[in-house]
């Protein structure tokens, strides 16, 4: 396996991808950005991405969301959580809070740490950087014109950066959640604890479209554990919605709901079923178990070959 991830070294998105059995040994690519590793995919340079697709306090990532909504289809193979925690590193000659005048980092971690950053360097301009730890490694680059970065403990420790303050996330505990994405190929077999990811493009904006989407997964009993809406780029109005299911493809709950979302919304994308890494199970009421959807199906059936020819 070649497994690509959002670079360099040390983010931590990498750590995500040694979660994954076997990666720690297999050939590892970084990529510049979200667009760049699934690109890689589906040239077949790697046989699968690992990318950030939602953080406990900013969402979802745009980046990701729209990159897998578009294009050659991809399939999401798993799951990865990674605890999140930022440190300040800084020049070799940056001693002070009050010598630091730029910051670079991910938008993303800014936006975690952005609180920190008011209350105690109020006047460093923000820098943006393709990830966290290019805008740690940018300090070791004397042409770099910031005095500091937001980044991970261990790529700061790993490169031999200069650490001014540590725990400087506005929360404590902040989740970030990647997944694996690779060519369509076999769906992961259900764990009993999985979940389905869908992208469903909104056909036509009026009253009660959004209704139709959701009475697909309210009437069945599918809960939803996420769902965001996301513009098109073709114009104002134009949105997709990219929703997390609780349940397996195999089950037959999330397959009849699916079914009734094709007919509402023929050009959804299917990215996947897999499990779910906090391997929380949701309860299901006895009229949407797999054995009452059976014995309603062989109902059916029943009252069908009764039909006259």
């Amino acid at each position: 396996m070649i497994y690509t991830y959002l670079g360099p070294a040390g983010t931590f998105t990498e750590a995500a991808l040694l979660q994954v059995p076997g990666a720690r040994d297999a050939e590892r690519i970084p990529s510049a950005n979200v667009n760049a590793a699934l690109d890689k995919v589906r040239s077949g340079e790697a046989d699968a991405a690992m990318v950030p697709i939602e953080n406990s306090v900013e969402g979802g990532v745009s980046a990701t969301l729209d990159a897998i909504a578009t294009g050659e289809a991809l399939q999401i193979m798993r799951e990865a959580l990674v605890t999140i925690s930022f440190v300040l590193a800084v020049r070799q000659n940056i001693d002070s809070l009050e010598q630091i005048r730029s910051v670079s980092t991910h938008g993303h971690a800014w936006a975690q740490c952005r609180g920190w950053a008011e209350a105690n360097i109020p006047g460093a301009e923000f820098v943006p950087a393709s990830s966290t730890a290019a805008g740690a490694l940018a300090l070791l680059d004397d042409e770099t014109g910031h005095d500091a970065a937001i980044c991970s403990p261990l790529v700061a420790r790993e490169r031999g950066l200069k650490i001014l303050r540590e725990g400087i996330e506005d929360y404590q505990g902040a989740v970030t959640r990647f997944v694996l994405v690779a060519r369509p190929g076999p769906i992961p077999a259900p764990t009993g604890v999985d979940k389905s990811t869908v992208i469903l493009p909104l056909a036509e904006d009026r009253p009660g479209a959004l209704m139709d989407i959701l009475e697909q997964f309210v009437v069945r009993g599918v809960n939803l554990s996420r769902i965001e809406s996301r513009p098109t780029g073709e114009g104002m109005g134009k949105y997709f919605f990219s929703v997390d299911v609780d349940g397996h493809l195999a089950q037959e709950r999330v397959a009849d709901a699916l079914a009734g979302l094709h007919r509402v919304c023929p050009d959804l994308r299917f990215l996947g079923s897999y499990p779910a890494a906090e391997g929380l199970s949701s309860s299901v009421d006895a009229h949407n178990s797999d054995n009452a959807f059976s014995k309603a199906h062989a109902w059916v059936h029943g009252l069908k070959t009764r039909l006259a020819t």
